[in-house]
């Protein structure tokens, strides 16, 4: 996916589209067991906090490309006959609503990722009836393309800090105790890529909040597939390797030729 299709797909989470009904998830403890779960309308939530949801889930879209947001491939073979790739059809092909392929990503999830306290894994599905555009541009809503897909954000809960609150019609102030919130996704994904605006289900988007811990475990886990090198970790990298190369006495004239080939490639 490039940034003008994970855009395109980003604005389906803004609160005025309502194009998402209603979210799944899970409260993971943790000790990583799936303590509760829930299927919750969005339209029976108050609005506050179904905006708020929406912003989580669209988080998991957010970042740079390359960077935050990884473009994941499935082989041929993975397509064909693979479990975790079944696991995912079957989440997108339900919209979600296979009970048993939601509990068993949750379980899949849950053995596989660790924080230092609770989390909770957040589900959307959403049919988008992706618009055509004319030779001159002009968008027309007649498109021919419906891109059914799921998304999911793992989010860490936080112990929030008491703080002193006022009380309005008892004209005092009061202490607000500590409890435990939603925080942003540490780790998520998309399924399946939108390439050149359609479907593709040989692909998915990974994403994660911090490009040099991006969680490989719960990328092999789902789908079995390596991470790609985030480039700000392969320019780190680059970086020492060149550093290394000077200090052993690595001539200017060489630095200077492979400086310049890297130039030309990025």
């Amino acid at each position: 996916m490039n940034e003008k299709e994970v855009a395109e797909i980003r604005r389906r989470f803004k609160p005025e589209t309502r194009a998402v009904t209603h979210v799944r998830g899970c409260y993971v403890s943790a000790q990583g067991e799936v303590v509760s779960h829930f299927d919750q309308s969005l339209a029976l939530m108050p609005q506050e906090e179904g905006e708020n949801l929406m912003n989580l889930l669209r988080k998991t879209l957010s970042g740079g490309l390359g960077r935050n947001l990884l473009n994941l491939s499935f082989s041929t073979a993975q397509v064909v006959d693979s479990p975790e790739h079944k696991l995912l059809m079957a989440l997108r092909d339900s919209a979600l609503g296979d009970d048993e392929a939601v509990h068993k990503l949750y379980a899949k999830i849950a053995e596989n990722v660790f924080f230092e306290g609770s989390y909770m894994i957040l589900l959307a599905a959403d049919r988008y009836d992706v618009p055509a555009y004319g030779k001159d541009g002009a968008r027309s809503e007649d498109g021919d393309e419906v891109f059914s897909y799921i998304v999911c954000g793992v989010c860490p809960m936080k112990l929030t800090k008491s703080a002193l609150g006022y009380q309005a019609h008892e004209r005092r102030f009061r202490s607000v105790g500590s409890d435990w919130a939603l925080t942003a996704p540490e780790a998520g994904f998309l399924f399946p890529a939108f390439d050149d605006r359609s479907a593709n289900i040989y692909g998915a988007l990974y994403y994660s909040k911090n490009p040099a811990d991006n969680h490989p475990e719960l990328a092999e886990a789902l789908f079995h597939a390596p991470l790609p090198v985030p480039s700000e970790v392969q320019r780190e990298a680059f970086s020492r390797v060149l550093e290394e190369a000077v200090a052993d006495g690595c001539g200017c004239e060489v630095v200077s030729t492979l400086c310049g080939r890297l130039a030309v490639l990025a």
